[in-house]
């Protein structure tokens, strides 16, 4: 199995900055991609932005130009710079890995979960 525990998130004033962390833990063979997703009341959750183990990226229209995703291999973390915040912004921000473990394929895991809530 896989662990994802996120960290980072908060309140935040219109136009400012947040950083999230997700580090990944357990019994990793390989981690192929790390992600993050948001999702807002009442709406799907959604990729923001992704990285592959290689490090190209790719990111939703709405935050391009804002928001930076990198990772460090070595330390299984995934982290989201995210700048010039809007209102619209505000949401639960997830975490996901694609991984394999030494006793499982390449499966989806998640993290709990962080409150990202930008207002003034």
């Amino acid at each position: 199995q896989v662990q994802l525990v996120e960290s980072g998130g908060g309140l935040v004033q219109p136009g400012g900055s947040l950083r999230l962390s997700c580090a990944a833990s357990g019994s990793i063979y390989r981690i192929y991609s790390m992600s993050w997703y948001h999702q807002a009341p009442g709406k799907q959750r959604e990729l923001v932005a992704a990285i592959t183990s290689d490090g190209s990226t790719n990111y939703a229209d709405s935050v391009k130009g804002r928001f930076t995703i990198s990772r460090d291999n070595a330390k299984n973390t995934v982290y989201l710079q995210m700048t010039s915040l809007k209102p619209e912004d505000t949401a639960v921000y997830y975490c996901n890995a694609r991984a394999a473990t030494y006793t499982t394929s390449s499966s989806d895991y998640w993290g709990q979960g962080t409150q990202v809530t930008v207002s003034s």
